[in-house]
């Protein structure tokens, strides 16, 4: 098929099948169009299989590399693929479990077209590989992302004096229980141009390191997602809404350690806010009251699921939001009453109201 379709095929997805090595090494030397390359599942193809299909010289247009759960994907198998895929924008990998920080940073050396990077289940990667990502990767490199990767974990290295990574405007870094401040008051310093912002699930993360990274953000933050991080709290949401303000448009604060004094310090600076979460927080009726007398934001989105203390005196509160809000999460709010909901129901048209 492939040596068939050699100047026409553009997209392969090989999933749970069972092939060997055999058939990587004709994808490396017959795919010249292809662009988009998965595989998944492929437990009879070995290092050797990579390494042949990333020496085949053939995928020169690939441009995004997805694989999930294939042992053949080692060291010097990722680092042929570099050398071979000389135009490659876009590299995802899941539970690749015999990928170590060694291979990851020839990657990045060599992939000097690279624009994003994500890592889910890699568990062998350590901040070595981390900031060895960041440090070796060519001036292209937009997005950066770790998910679940139980070896990233604080070590407090002495990074050298480096250039920062200009072009880097994603960073995600999610459920990696072992990051902590150190690693992001080093991210603040190599990242200094970063507008979206996921640091999720992280208990390790307090103010400590949270002020030095939202201080270092020259281009200013526009969506922001610190969902589970439970030692985060008002101080470092104050900070960041009177620095980031003029540019934030997306909010999520889910079970942070936040109360009004955050829902003040919001409504006074994020005239762009358009989505809020604040569900599982320590928010009251007094906070909903000042988002709702702010002249300033303009919210679409905004989810208050799990807040306790919010009660049906807020009706009057999000009745005044009507204008511009189109959804609203009320879920799990023990204290507002389903008469109430009834009435905002009636108020907010507009807008989808989960309860």
């Amino acid at each position: 098929m492939l040596s068939s379709a050699s100047c026409t095929l553009t997209k392969v997805k090989l999933q749970a099948l069972n092939i060997t090595d055999a058939s990587l090494a004709v994808i490396g030397h017959y795919g010249k169009a292809v662009t988009d390359l998965s595989l998944t599942s492929l437990l009879n193809v070995s290092e050797k299989g990579f390494w042949v299909m990333g020496n085949g010289h053939g995928l020169q247009k690939l441009k995004s590399f997805t694989v999930t759960s294939c042992r053949g994907v080692t060291d010097l198998g990722l680092e042929a693929v570099a050398k071979g895929c000389s135009n490659l924008k876009q590299l995802c990998l899941h539970k690749c479990a015999f990928l170590s920080d060694n291979g990851l940073v020839s990657f990045t050396k060599t992939a000097s077209s690279l624009e994003s990077l994500r890592l889910e289940d890699c568990h062998r990667i350590t901040q070595f590989g981390l900031f060895g990502s960041l440090l070796n990767c060519g001036a292209k490199l937009k997005a950066l992302s770790f998910v679940n990767c139980l070896g990233v974990k604080d070590l407090n290295l002495g990074l050298p004096t480096v250039s920062p990574c200009q072009s880097l405007r994603s960073l995600s870094i999610r459920n990696c229980p072992g990051f902590g401040d150190s690693s992001l008051v080093a991210l603040g310093k190599l990242c200094p141009q970063l507008q979206h912002l996921e640091l999720s699930g992280l208990h390790g993360i307090t103010n400590a390191g949270f002020l030095p990274l939202v201080e270092s953000c020259e281009a200013g933050l526009v969506k922001v997602n610190l969902s589970g991080c439970v030692n985060l709290d008002d101080k470092g949401i104050c900070v960041m809404a009177d620095l980031h303000g003029w540019t934030l448009e997306m909010l999520n604060l889910d079970g942070c350690k936040v109360s009004n004094a955050s829902l003040i310090a919001i409504a006074e600076n994020c005239q762009l806010l358009n989505e809020l979460d604040v569900s599982k927080c320590a928010i009251t009726d007094s906070g909903i009251a000042t988002l709702a007398c702010s002249n300033q934001i303009n919210l679409q989105i905004l989810s208050v699921s799990g807040c306790t203390k919010v009660t049906d005196k807020s009706l009057p509160s999000l009745g005044k939001l009507s204008e511009t809000l189109l959804g609203l999460n009320l879920q799990h709010c023990k204290a507002i009453s389903s008469c109430a909901v009834d009435l905002l129901v009636e108020q907010l048209w507009r807008c989808d109201i989960l309860f």
